[in-house]
């Protein structure tokens, strides 16, 4: 069975949603929400990614979970049966909801890493470098995190969900994270309680502190309550965007790499091969000598200021 993607659709719509949040941010007095160069440096940078992550997903992504599921689910006596002995899953409709579900706990995954893996927040950081909340900036993606995301999702066709429901899964779920970068949705009462919302992400993108590495839900908020990593937006406080170390330029080429540079440099002052590995692929911040911190370093220094 064959299905479109989603983003096929939603690309299309990302352009025209973003083209009205500027008109009503200008007209409305929030003249300081996009920013020229900032939204220039997104687009390109989504362009950019636009342009590769189809063919990237087809060549790749697509290819490797074809593989993974038809070794994970051969068929015998024309049946499609996993390898633990049971059929793989057809197209029922909650075959659907279960894949839906599935995905958004492989998102949850795949983004907390992005925060915790310093080489993984090399590529995810574009994403939180610009110091404006707004639909522009849900497509400031990186271009590098294609080369890895799919790992995480192998195991949905090798358990017998169909590759391709799998990526109609995963564009329902970047369509979803697109629309949470508006500021003009306010809390939405019992909704709340199970979705991944506006004002949830506004606290994923601040540089505050006690912010830092929380709500990486995709659609629901459950995984986030459930690990520990869930936060609700202090309506008595003013968020500021961004990351506590901005690449300071719009060339989306030094956005893309800036972070590889600095990973770079500690690795080359680095004495030992554990210092050096963790710069790679310990949590962004640690350091060997205390110089910087790791967020869960600076989350424990605040709660201690607090405290006194």
């Amino acid at each position: 069975m064959v299905f479109t993607n989603p983003l096929v659709y939603g690309i299309p719509c990302f352009i025209v949603l973003i083209i009205l949040e500027l008109i009503y941010s200008k007209t409305h007095g929030d003249v300081q929400l996009y920013k020229w160069k900032d939204l220039f440096a997104s687009g390109a940078m989504g362009i950019g990614a636009a342009l590769i992550g189809p063919v990237f997903k087809v060549i790749f992504a697509l290819a490797l979970f074809e593989v993974t599921y038809d070794l994970c689910n051969p068929i015998t006596n024309e049946v499609r049966t996993n390898l633990l002995g049971y059929e793989s899953f057809g197209y029922a409709w909650y075959v659907w909801l279960i894949c839906m579900f599935a995905d958004d706990f492989t998102y949850y995954c795949f983004h907390r890493a992005n925060h915790e893996i310093r080489l993984f927040w090399a590529a995810h950081i574009v994403h939180h470098s610009s110091d404006n909340f707004n639909l522009g900036t849900a497509v400031r993606n990186g271009w590098f995190t294609i080369f890895y995301k799919p790992f995480f999702y192998m195991w949905m066709p090798a358990i017998g969900f169909p590759p391709e429901m799998v990526l109609v899964c995963i564009g329902i779920e970047i369509i979803w994270q697109f629309q949470l970068h508006s500021i003009y949705i306010p809390k939405m009462g019992f909704l709340e309680k199970i979705f991944n919302t506006h004002t949830m992400h506004q606290v994923h993108h601040s540089q505050d502190v006690e912010y830092l590495d929380k709500n990486h839900g995709g659609i629901l908020n459950i995984f986030d309550k459930v690990f520990g990593t869930w936060k609700e937006l202090n309506d008595d406080k003013e968020i500021k965007y961004g990351v506590i170390h901005p690449p300071n330029s719009y060339n989306p080429l030094v956005i893309l790499t800036h972070e590889y540079k600095d990973i770079w440099k500690d690795v080359k002052k680095s004495k030992k091969l554990s210092h050096a590995l963790m710069y790679i692929f310990g949590p962004p911040g640690w350091s060997h000598d205390g110089s910087t911190l790791t967020v869960k370093q600076q989350q424990r220094k605040l709660q201690e200021t607090q405290m006194l």
